[in-house]
């Protein structure tokens, strides 16, 4: 298995800008692993595919606004990009104040030491370094930061989404509930309030489980054999009466059908080899790709991904390889729009 393996060339005017409206007007391509036959449909013919035993799971995590804008003493200004809180033990016990793992740029322009004033009063300091630019930036703040941010803070977005958003929301799911992810879990952009009850009605069991979705998810592979990828450590959380939603299904022979490669992850971190899905929180790393033995995920609604990524690396490892490959060369025959804001897949 190279890198090389899970590359194509992408026409840059199919990387969509915004969503459709309405959400659920995205094209839909099927994908048929038993036969491998591909089909054209709009996402609002998701319940066609879908039987009433089923179970639709999807990550109910909500986009912070986690880019501020903060100055330097000397009046530099610079790109802060919050992560994730971290534990103040990470930083020694020096510092002082609430802590939060950041990108920062220009990052060799901030060391440690470094005092950061921010809008609203907000001022921090870079206590420590980590690994792959990451900083440790200590506020201090008479509220958590976390409020502090839907003030002062921006809507991260992929670097490839060149045009501002016309409304916040546009990068949240309508089931987005739980704060903490610095991009959004994009398949389930899709779905409109009406299209959900659509799915309910059918007898579809819709189940909510959170994974933080944080910057490393999307970071290309850079090591030649893409299994020596490591994988950042992304929060989630399956509750007991999610789980046993889940089982309640498994058993009585229903699919899950899960929204996002988030969802993939957190029901594979979950389950265990019997395919029973335990209820929980905590750090995972898992790294799906080609040879995993799926324990849970049965089918898959994802988004199209960027080449020699963590994501495409695990729809090929659902799908296969070349299937995933052709689907997307006929994807960018018929003009699909691609990445965050673009259409959508069905895998079966």
């Amino acid at each position: 298995m190279r890198l090389s393996d899970f590359d194509y060339a992408l026409p840059p005017e199919l990387i969509a800008q915004h969503p459709v409206s309405p959400r659920d007007a995205a094209r839909l391509l099927v994908v048929h692993r038993r036969d491998g036959r591909l089909e054209h449909r709009v996402f609002r013919d998701l319940p066609d595919y879908l039987r009433p035993q089923d179970a639709l799971i999807v990550n109910n995590t909500r986009v912070i606004p986690a880019r501020l804008t903060g100055r330097k003493p000397t009046g530099g200004l610079v790109e802060v990009l919050l992560l994730r809180p971290a534990a103040t033990s990470d930083a020694g016990g020096s510092g002082g104040g609430e802590l939060w793992e950041a990108l920062v740029r220009p990052g060799r322009r901030v060391p440690r030491g470094t005092r950061l004033t921010f809008a609203g009063g907000v001022a921090g300091e870079v206590v420590a370094s980590r690994a792959g630019g990451i900083r440790l930036i200590a506020f201090a703040s008479a509220r958590p930061i976390i409020d502090v941010l839907r003030e002062i803070g921006t809507t991260p977005l992929p670097p490839y989404i060149r045009e501002p958003l016309r409304d916040p929301e546009e990068y949240q799911t309508i089931f987005a509930a739980a704060n903490g992810a610095v991009a959004a879990p994009t398949a389930g952009l899709h779905f409109t309030p009406q299209l959900l009850e659509r799915i309910r009605g059918m007898g579809v069991a819709v189940v909510f489980l959170t994974m933080h979705i944080g910057v490393g998810t999307f970071r290309s592979i850079t090591t030649e054999d893409p299994a020596r990828h490591r994988m950042d450590a992304e929060w989630y959380e399956v509750s007991p009466e999610a789980a046993a939603a889940i089982n309640r299904v498994r058993a009585r022979g229903g699919r899950l059908v899960a929204v996002g490669t988030s969802t993939v992850r957190t029901l594979e971190t979950v389950t265990d080899d019997t395919g029973v899905v335990h209820s929980g929180s905590g750090w995972s790393r898992l790294y799906i790709v080609p040879g995993h033995r799926f324990r849970a995920v049965d089918a898959l609604v994802t988004n199209f991904h960027l080449p020699r990524t963590t994501l495409l690396v695990l729809v090929c490892a659902l799908a296969g390889r070349e299937l995933i490959l052709r689907a997307y060369a006929e994807a960018i025959k018929e003009r699909y729009r691609f990445y965050s804001f673009g259409d959508a897949m069905l895998i079966l």
